[in-house]
């Protein structure tokens, strides 16, 4: 006998949602970002439709029946983008990016009702379905291996990410992470001796740092960091070498088959603990569409570029922390997070103590005319962890304007997903407003790029460490 078949649920993120009392409880399939709002995937079945919209107000919930059964599920949503960027984004673009999936049969039609949020009929083809739809996101169910690939023909600022086969546990950030941040946020003050060591970052090195993983220094031969180009190889390898000279213990994690390892540093603790703090960005590109060039300099050049610089000011100053540190590079961010979830996941499989998380993507670019600025995450991330960010801003790079970001969401949301203290630092407290954007222009040596904003945000970055984890000098 078959049982009841599979339904799924998108609607707003409400915790009651997940109470044990539900009938949603145990069937999450993930929070995803669509405009301005979170919104769950999760799968159920017809008995708990009914019974939930019998009690619910339910205006803004959708339902798709798994009618041909999920091959992939993938969220896709579009970033917040400056104004001026997205006009020069096609207004059809979501259009032609189903047609490069494939080309759609005659007569088909689709609603979007505005005002309810509610997609009422989907795209049935061979290669792909659409099954929820509104401006800003949509949820596709397509073959596997497309899914990993959906980054080459996504229009320009638009991101996808997996959507996993199997409900999920919903793992809140615990008081007890929270309140060792709120500790150091407490006690936070001017400390001298932490001046002296980020202002060692040296800004000509984080130049040629940056020409390497892009090419421009005519040198490393890359041409492409996509996650499956040889050029994510050589910049693996280069990579664990240079944070192997600051002493750091480095491997590279394989997480996927076709996919560029992480790399995965780690500097242990001069004392007995199991505290870990992970500083990271990720070294992964994408480029034009159509384009084999994919220099990746602002995103995600720069963050990996400043994770870099904090390892060479570590061995520069004979840094030794009371914490672990780990100084991770990510590959697959730019398919859906695959290489942090993976690790994310496996520190939590292993009941890892990670104490805290700062992801940096995309650090560089400042829009002319604009001051110096640092970005927070508005929506995905911990708020007191942001706010030890910005206070450790205001102390050592003063220079720098701190606000929020609805620029959204890169590995720092795998490892919040998995109860860690996380967030991550942006380039700008507003909308991305790189013009090189996913493009294959996105170099450092053009106008914007602006490697005074760079050094400051990763002496913020390496601050963050330096209070939270507890240090000494053995110049």
């Amino acid at each position: 006998m078959r049982g009841p078949l599979p339904f799924l649920l998108v609607l707003p993120f409400d915790t009651s949602l997940l109470e044990q009392e539900s009938c949603l409880s145990g069937k999450l399939l993930g929070n995803y970002r669509d405009g301005s709002s979170i919104k769950s995937v999760m799968i159920t079945d017809e008995e708990c439709i009914s019974s939930w919209t019998a009690q619910t107000e339910s205006l803004s919930a959708f339902f798709a029946p798994a009618i041909q059964g999920f091959r992939q599920l993938v969220w896709i949503a579009e970033e917040a983008v400056d104004e001026p960027l997205k006009l020069l984004a096609p207004q059809d673009e979501f259009t032609q990016f189903l047609e490069r999936l494939s080309s759609p049969p005659q007569g088909e039609e689709t609603f979007l009702d505005s005002q309810q949020d509610i997609f009422i009929e989907t795209y049935q083809h061979s290669d792909y379905e659409v099954l929820y739809q509104t401006p800003t996101a949509a949820l596709l169910s397509v073959n596997s291996r497309v899914a990993l690939h959906l980054d080459e023909v996504l229009p320009r600022f638009w991101k996808s990410i997996p959507v996993p086969s199997f409900p999920i546990e919903f793992i809140p950030v615990p008081p007890s992470s929270i309140e060792p941040v709120k500790s150091v946020l407490e006690s936070l003050a001017y400390n001298s001796a932490v001046s002296a060591v980020v202002d060692s970052i040296s800004i000509p090195q984080m130049k040629n740092d940056v020409r390497f993983l892009t090419g421009e220094d005519g040198q490393s031969g890359i041409l492409s960091r996509h996650s499956f180009a040889q050029g994510s190889r050589i910049a693996a390898a280069w990579l664990k070498q240079r944070f192997e000279e600051t002493g750091a213990t480095c491997r590279l994690m394989l997480f996927m088959q076709g996919f560029a390892p992480n790399v995965i540093c780690r500097y242990e603790s001069v004392v007995d603990t199991t505290g870990t703090v992970i500083i990271s960005g990720h070294y992964d590109s994408r480029g034009s569409f159509g384009s084999t060039r994919m220099p990746g300099g602002d995103d995600d050049g720069s963050g990996t570029t400043a994770v870099l610089s904090i390892a060479r000011a570590i061995a520069r100053n004979g840094v030794k922390f009371h914490q672990n540190v780990e100084l991770v590079a990510f590959a697959g961010e730019e398919q859906g997070l695959y290489g942090s979830r993976a690790y994310a996941n496996q520190l939590r499989s292993l009941d890892a103590n990670v104490t805290l998380m700062v992801q940096a993507d995309m650090l560089a670019y400042r829009k002319p005319g604009e001051p110096m600025q640092l970005g927070l995450p508005k929506s995905i991330g911990t708020p007191e962890v942001a706010q030890l960010v910005a206070n450790i801003s205001s102390l050592y790079s003063p220079e720098l304007e701190v606000g929020f970001t609805p620029a959204c969401c890169s590995d720092h949301q795998s490892f919040y997903e998995q109860g860690y203290a996380s967030t991550q630092v942006f380039e700008r407290a507003g909308p991305i407003a790189d013009p090189m954007y996913h493009n294959s222009g996105d170099l450092s040596d053009r106008e914007g790029f602006d490697f005074d904003q760079l050094k400051a945000i990763a002496k913020v970055q390496f601050a963050t460490i330096l209070h939270y984890a507890g240090f000494e000098l053995h110049k």
